[in-house]
């Protein structure tokens, strides 16, 4: 239940409805042990069980309700209907009839409110979850497969719907009933009530016992789940490469592993949760059994209970199983849900590491430098940079080169605090970037990585990232500055043309510069280019490659490159080896040391 009480913490809002719902399923309950009741006169007139009574009853005690209230009840109906049995007949089965339709107003209006409550806290727990997917830092999803946090964001959290929140509809209409339906048996019969109490227990034990492994077995579902999940992301994901290695068998053995431990799993879960419905009918009937033994003993032998009185109990010991039923059903879905929540609330109490101080300063300008001092940053146990000291000055441009693994985009990840440093500090303008909330800081950035990183949608709306709220001129003069603008206006639509999944229906090279209009559009003070053109061809880096130069001009720009020739022309070169400074200085400077560099630059002279 710990997990179910942190769940409801999202109904707060909707209080209200709860309240509305309690006050109709009080409403419910109470009717629906009266409506039972109510049969006991109709029975009776029926069976021409009834004497006129012609004087007012006195009421005489709690040991003499029920026959206090039959009395009143058939002198009310004799004052009315006299001797005309039939207009007796058709007053009671009216008032009958006027039971049951309320008990069922009330369930109506109950259920009504709670819908309201029950979807509130869906949608609210749905934003939460989401909210936090896109707060977490980075290094969470290096950690966490893609598919397992998709499949908690949608099959979990409509798990909690199904089985958590099913369970806000009974949490107080069900033991209701129960409760006005035993006070009524009481009034009708003690020493009777007191006997089905024997066999109500022991039915629950027998019951409790089938679910006691439901949320173990529900857990491995949802795990598997998480797994199948994170196929299908990687399949559509890496299509392309699957389909060029003849691939499609293995990755299809892969899934088929998945569907069959899912197969096994969900069966025995399922076939667990189902065995619930038909044992406890069968054990209410055994209960419905013993008591036609024991009360029709009562009446044909003992002579203690009338008839009429008899089959009225009897519909009252059956409308107890319906919501008791409902109660053990409620109770596995607690339990299956409980595996869900836990999957759920992982995420949601998941403490992100990188946060806004209490006193976070907001900076809006860019003055000075961004310096590195004395940096130290480890993946895990793998350390990449190693008491690095770096500074790049307001209006320069410098370039980060080496080998892959060496620490250059490391260094991009922590200066726009993707990560948090280990050791030492990063400082803008002598601030220290942990003193200064993370929106702003990222305000004064632009990001342009090697991989286009687009979405499924129109042009304008992926440029528009940059600078919401941005007019149609300042879009296309951004384009313009990132060579797209031409390319642009030869689509279908033009800037309202959808780019499909990821930017698909671009080529690399125009997905690249739909990347740099929504940077240029932005137009930060600080530019941070991760390999921007080596995944292009020839032509497509002449274009993109003279977008960038158009965008660094007067700008600050931190370079990552793969390409040595597009970063001739930067103020300062920085050699990255395993973690270290291996050398730095002007691309002449550095082809003069005939070291490292020099290499570097021959060896892509060569390719």
């Amino acid at each position: 239940m710990t997990y179910f009480r942190k769940i409801l913490r999202f109904a707060r809002p909707y209080r209200k409805y709860g309240f509305l719902n309690i006050f109709f399923n009080i409403l419910y309950a109470l009717f629906s042990a009266l409506s039972f009741a109510a049969l006991i006169p109709m029975l009776d007139v029926l069976f021409q069980q009834t004497k006129p009574i012609t004087q007012e009853p006195v009421y005489r005690g709690i040991g003499q309700l029920e026959a206090y209230i039959k009395e009143w009840l058939y002198y009310e109906v004799n004052s009315v209907a006299g001797d005309d049995k039939m207009k007796g007949l058709i007053l009671v089965i009216g008032l009958v009839l006027l039971l049951f339709l309320l008990k069922n107003v009330f369930n109506y209006l109950a259920m009504y409110f709670i819908t309201f409550l029950r979807n509130g806290i869906l949608k609210d727990l749905r934003n939460a979850i989401y909210d936090k997917v896109v707060t977490l830092p980075i290094s969470y999803y290096s950690e966490k497969k893609k598919g397992d946090v998709i499949a908690r964001i949608t099959a979990d959290v409509l798990e909690i719907q199904h089985s958590f929140l099913s369970v806000l509809e009974l949490i107080v209409r069900e033991p209701l009933t129960i409760l006005f339906t035993i006070v009524v048996m009481f009034v009708i019969n003690v020493k009777l009530t007191l006997f089905v109490f024997i066999f109500i227990p022991l039915a629950g034990m027998v019951i409790s016992r089938i679910g006691k492994s439901l949320k173990r077995k529900s857990d491995r579902v949802q795990t598997e789940q998480g797994a199948l999940l994170s196929i299908v992301e990687e399949t559509l994901g890496g299509l392309r490469v699957i389909k060029a290695f003849n691939a499609e068998n293995r990755f299809f053995e892969r899934f088929k592993a998945s569907t069959e431990r899912f197969f096994n799993f969900s069966n025995s879960l399922l076939n667990r949760q189902n065995l619930a419905s038909p044992t406890g009918e069968f054990l209410g009937i055994m209960v419905i059994g013993v008591l036609l033994w024991f009360g029709g003993r009562m009446v044909l032998v003992e002579e203690t209970l009338d008839a009429s009185s008899f089959i009225a109990y009897m519909g009252l010991a059956y409308n107890i199983l319906t919501p008791a039923k409902a109660i053990s059903k409620a109770s596995y879905g607690v339990r299956k849900g409980n595996a869900a929540a836990e999957r759920v609330l992982e995420i949601l109490e998941t403490e992100n590491p990188i946060k806004d101080p209490p006193d976070g300063k907001s900076k809006t300008d860019f003055n000075e430098s961004l310096s590195l001092e004395d940096v130290s940053f480890s993946y895990e146990d793998d350390l990449v940079l190693k008491s690095l000291s770096l500074e790049i000055p307001k209006g320069k441009t410098i370039a980060l080169v080496g080998q892959s693994g060496s620490g250059k985009s490391t260094i991009a990840n922590l200066v726009t605090r993707f990560y948090d440093v280990d050791k030492g500090s990063i400082r803008l303008d002598g601030t220290d970037l942990r003193e200064i909330t993370k929106t702003s800081l990222r305000g004064l950035m632009g990001l342009v990585t090697q991989d286009s990183i687009l979405f499924n949608d129109t042009v304008r709306n992926n440029i528009l990232m940059g600078k919401e709220g941005a007019t149609q001129e300042e879009i296309e003069a951004a384009a313009k500055v990132a060579n797209a603008h031409e390319f642009i206006m030869q689509l279908p639509k033009g800037y309202e043309t959808n780019i499909g999944d990821s930017g698909n229906k671009l080529s690399g090279g125009q997905k690249q510069r739909l990347s740099i209009a929504r940077a240029v559009l932005k137009n930060p003070p600080i530019m941070i280019l991760d390999e921007a053109t080596s995944a292009l061809d020839t032509e497509s880096e002449r274009l993109v490659q003279d977008a960038l130069e158009k965008m660094m001009r007067n700008r600050t720009s931190l370079v990552i490159a793969h390409r040595l020739s597009t970063i001739k022309n930067a103020d300062q070169i920085i050699v990255m080896n395993q973690g270290e400074i291996a050398e730095q200085g002007t691309h002449d400077e550095l082809i003069a040391q005939n070291g490292t560099y020099r290499k570097l630059v021959e060896m892509q002279q060569l390719g």
